[in-house]
């Protein structure tokens, strides 16, 4: 494609109607959540209503606590469906480049700064300042679920927008998700986090979801 002929926007906004999102009616669900680390387990359950804020129970260190609940938060928050001109209505989308990993775009206006990369209506890649840091993703695969796609396989890392060094570890991360419900609902199955730690040994974190079944 001659790269006059990009219309960054429009690619943009079909990547982003792309994504697999619950429906507005979506009251939410439930289940048994494990949680492990080295050689450390623990096992409790969880409810997550429509307002998406998890409630964890039988697990009493309120950090393990704390740690379940952003997963699921984080995860809820991505499926939530809002539309395209609710979001990005006042930013521009403007070509950096193309390339084999996809065409990469710099947006102006309300998001002023923040990037993205596209590459077969998904979006492969997101650069964006949130609460004062910068977030950096990189995904590697996608799961297409006939509804819409989830990311699968990605990194993340957190950036000083300052001094453009990395704040954070790079987190790797590997999702599983299973369909529940008469209405084949994809919910999170598994997450595997894996880090270098400080003395560059590999640690990995494990969050599991079972017995998941919708609210009434």
């Amino acid at each position: 494609m001659n790269l006059t002929e990009i219309n960054c926007k429009e690619l943009f906004q079909k990547a982003y109607e792309n994504r697999y999102t619950w429906t507005n009616d979506f009251i939410g669900y439930k289940g048994k959540c494990i949680f492990a680390v080295n050689n450390d387990n623990y096992e409790g359950n969880f409810v997550i209503g429509k307002n998406f804020k998890p409630e964890i129970f039988n697990i009493y260190d309120q950090n393990i606590v704390k740690n379940i609940s952003s997963q699921l938060f984080e995860v809820c928050i991505h499926r939530v469906k809002r539309e395209f001109d609710e979001i990005h209505l006042k930013n521009n989308f403007n070509l950096i480049k193309d390339s084999d990993k996809g065409t990469e775009m710099k947006v102006s206006g309300k998001n002023d700064g923040d990037k993205y990369r596209v590459k077969n209506n998904c979006i492969n890649m997101v650069y964006r300042k949130i609460h004062g840091i910068i977030i950096e993703i990189f995904v590697q695969e996608f799961l297409d679920t006939g509804s819409g796609f989830l990311s699968k396989k990605y990194t993340s890392q957190q950036i000083d927008p300052i001094t453009l060094k990395a704040k954070t570890f790079k987190l790797e991360y590997e999702d599983q998700f299973k369909k529940i419900g008469s209405e084949d609902i994809w919910i999170l199955n598994s997450r595997f986090i894996r880090y270098l730690n400080k003395n560059k040994e590999e640690e990995i974190q494990k969050f599991i979801f079972e017995d998941l079944s919708l609210l009434s």
